[in-house]
């Protein structure tokens, strides 16, 4: 059955290319809508457990503020999501620079990402095909690489992401979907008291530049342990060296996998107490980045609501940051006549 998807304009780029806002509704009445600019998702409409409907998800109006201001919400990001340590790695013999667009670092596939481009979109049957072409060099990653993300929303109310991708070169992919949620509303306050629950025995220690030290480490005694629901908030003012160095959370979990490790698995549930929304992330992916919005400062405007620090929380399904400079990391680099795929999903419910 075709899913219900409408299409109208957003907004024009500054070289006049026209920018579209896609709809897709299910049976429940949840709205999500998208961008081709970027592939950002700009509003996820979702009920309380009184049927009462918000807007969950961080972002603007208008497609200026995406230009410029906007730190990644609700954005795919590529070609390497993440960090890659001063922005340098060695491929096949061949060393490699990246602009350092995060210090002295490399992030989120540089600037502009795969979150500043305009991607070609495609209404389908299955969904809202997104497609866009890296050239070799751009952003100093080797190789033309064609990514695909097929976003679909299913009437178990869960935002399906299919991404995919081809190259010509080896190169280090990465792929990623940005999106900054507030179960009570975006602009409602703080996510301090959403319960967040992680399926992770360990996590990745990074030094003061969010780049990992190496070695894995256990979450046991420490406040990244989310094995069973804790809030946000309760442990995020510890005097700890890891909190330090994210200003808060900004860490990669590593996922309790069976041994085949692509299944799609539930990594993340999240509830906030006092509307009983709940969202749920299941993915194909090694890790999730969990952000807890540590930059956000109330400067940024978006939907009639200054976003607030802590005002919204990212759960990023991903490879591990630095991969291609951490050998005992999951692979990350795709060589040609392979075909990169994998899949998230975000399922919105409520708890009674």
């Amino acid at each position: 059955m075709r899913m219900d998807i409408t299409q109208q304009a957003f907004g024009t780029l500054p070289d006049g290319r026209q920018v579209q806002q896609y709809t897709l509704k299910n049976k429940n009445g949840m709205v999500v809508r998208i961008i081709d600019f970027g592939g950002i998702v700009t509003e996820i409409h979702v009920p309380d457990r009184d049927g009462n409907f918000a807007d969950v998800a961080l972002g603007f109006e208008t497609v200026e503020p995406y230009l410029e201001d906007s730190p990644y919400f609700g954005a795919l990001i590529g070609r390497y999501g993440n960090r890659i340590g001063k922005g340098r790695f060695t491929l096949d013999g061949k060393t490699y620079q990246l602009p350092t667009n995060n210090g002295e670092n490399h992030l989120h596939g540089g600037a502009p990402g795969f979150d500043k481009v305009l991607w070609t979109a495609t209404i389908q049957d299955d969904g809202l095909a997104l497609r866009y072409r890296a050239a070799d060099g751009e952003q100093g990653y080797p190789g033309n690489l064609d990514a695909t993300v097929v976003y679909s929303l299913t009437d178990d109310n869960e935002i399906v992401m299919r991404f995919s991708a081809t190259c010509d070169q080896p190169t280090p992919v990465n792929l990623t979907q940005h999106s900054y949620f507030n179960l009570a509303g975006a602009g409602q306050g703080d996510i301090l008291a959403h319960e967040m629950t992680i399926d992770a025995d360990k996590f990745v220690p990074v030094d003061a530049g969010a780049i990992p030290l190496g070695p894995l480490a256990p979450v046991t005694g420490t406040p990244f342990d989310f094995r069973k629901p804790r809030p946000i908030g309760e442990r995020i003012g510890q005097p700890d060296k890891q909190l330090r160095h994210g200003t808060g959370y900004d860490h990669c979990w590593v996922l309790n996998k069976p041994d085949a490790g692509k299944e799609l698995t539930r990594a993340v549930h999240v509830c906030e107490p006092a509307t009983g929304r709940v969202l749920e992330l299941f993915t194909q992916e090694p890790g999730v980045q969990f952000y807890s919005g540590n930059f956000l400062d109330g400067s940024l405007t978006g939907k009639g609501h200054a976003y607030a620090f802590r005002g919204g929380f990212c759960i990023e399904p991903q490879h591990f940051p630095d991969s291609p400079n951490q050998p005992e990391y999951p692979n990350t680099i795709l060589r040609p006549g392979e075909v990169y795929r994998t899949e998230s999903r975000y399922k919105f419910s409520v708890a009674q």
